[in-house]
């Protein structure tokens, strides 16, 4: 009976909060698409990264959306965490997934909010704002996009697999290294890097390709992700989260071989 009742509560959370995530993904995408050429300036750059105005602004809706609703702790890309420790549950915010992309124009970019307890995804998210794409799934609720299931794919062998990875900032580009990821593209048939590890996770989630990986990764970059995957059937696995929120992720269809 205890479970029970619990497992009611856990619902109606799920379902109160996953509302919030998509009225504050679906504000912040609408901004990000019809204020394009104002918000696609250059705030800071480095070697490998760059900053907008874009994330900055479409963080500040996404945070005014939820803070207003709900009071769970925020834990945002730009803004850091809100609170002094992490707390056991909390949101995590990634207002814009491909900055890149979105300031030369490749429509592979999106919102990323995500709910999370003791590191494990409840919740996620994802707002491809440049096909209308509203993508969500928890651990009560099937995986949808626009409301329709979507599923992973039941590709079992690497080799007929598609596999989507990405270069994070700090990649160890040595001639050892580089081996070894080659080493490892071996396996599968095609190699994908698309610049947006949360739009690479609606992708396995919506079975256009069997496996994401990536070392180094932030979590905000796959929070949603991972919650997504894992409502469409797959297998999300994140690991070794060091002090600055990077971690080392393997999502799949959970049908692959290996």
């Amino acid at each position: 009976m205890l479970r029970d009742i619990n497992n009611i509560k856990m619902a109606l959370i799920i379902s109160k909060e996953i509302k919030i995530a998509k009225k504050a993904a679906l504000k912040a995408g609408k901004l990000l698409l019809e204020q394009k050429k104002d918000l696609n300036r250059i705030l800071f750059s480095s070697d490998k990264d760059i900053k907008l105005k874009a994330d900055i602004d479409s963080e500040n809706i996404i945070k005014q959306v939820i803070s207003t609703e709900s009071i769970i702790p925020i834990l945002a890309e730009e803004s850091g965490l809100q609170e002094e420790s992490l707390p056991e549950v909390f949101w995590v915010v990634d207002p814009l997934d491909g900055t890149a992309n979105y300031a030369r124009d490749i429509p592979i970019c999106c919102v990323s909010i995500a709910l999370v307890q003791d590191l494990k995804p409840l919740l996620g998210v994802i707002y491809d704002f440049n096909n209308s794409s509203l993508f969500e799934g928890s651990v009560d609720t099937q995986a949808l996009c626009n409301n329709q299931p979507i599923k992973v794919s039941n590709v079992s062998n690497p080799s007929e697999g598609i596999l989507l990875t990405g270069l994070p900032n700090d990649t160890d580009y040595s001639e050892k290294g580089l081996k070894k990821m080659i080493k490892d593209f071996q396996n599968w048939r095609k190699i994908r890097m698309i610049g947006s590890a949360a739009m690479a996770c609606t992708y396995i989630a919506s079975g256009k390709a069997e496996a994401y990986s990536e070392s180094k990764t932030y979590l905000w970059d796959i929070a949603a992700g991972a919650a997504l995957v894992n409502a469409a059937g797959g297998k999300a696995v994140i690991k070794n989260q060091n002090d600055k929120f990077q971690v080392d992720v393997l999502f799949t269809n959970s049908s692959l071989s290996t």
